[in-house]
């Protein structure tokens, strides 16, 4: 496997009448020219180079299926493999447009190893009630 690619940064986009979206250039560079959707935690889409993906996978097959059934039915029955077309626009199936309640504004950030599509408006709600002091306590916990 590569070097490692550490996605960061944010980028809005709108979600054309097909379903698409302009992937952003940046992340594309970064994640290759196929990448997998799938669900992701806190209502929003997942974005995984395949190296990503299959290091993913890897971890989900190494655990017992009685503690892992679940995650895998949830990451892989809606997870698609997606290649952007000429204009860097990717379709996001209408299983996961509804999932996470994508309509018309997207955010696209960078969450390190994956990439993540929120509604633009869930993506301001839960970013309104962080607080320094929320993140610093996270940090503690973490030994960080």
């Amino acid at each position: 496997m590569g070097v490692r690619k550490v996605l960061i940064g944010q980028f809005e986009h709108t979600i054309d009448a097909k379903g698409r979206i302009n992937f952003p250039a940046k992340f594309r560079e970064d994640m290759g020219d196929r990448f997998i959707l799938t669900k992701g935690l806190d209502n929003c889409i997942a974005v995984y180079s395949l190296e990503e993906w299959g290091r993913w996978e890897e971890k989900l097959r190494s655990l017992p299926d009685s503690k892992s059934r679940q995650l895998k039915r949830f990451f892989f029955a809606s997870a698609t493999d997606v290649e952007p077309d000429k204009q860097g626009r990717i379709l996001i199936p209408a299983v996961l447009r509804e999932y996470a309640g994508l309509e018309k504004d997207v955010v696209v950030i960078g969450a390190s190893d994956r990439a993540e599509i929120w509604d633009a408006g869930r993506w301001a709600a839960d970013n309104e009630d962080l607080t320094s002091d929320q993140m610093a306590e996270l940090m503690d916990s973490l030994n960080f």
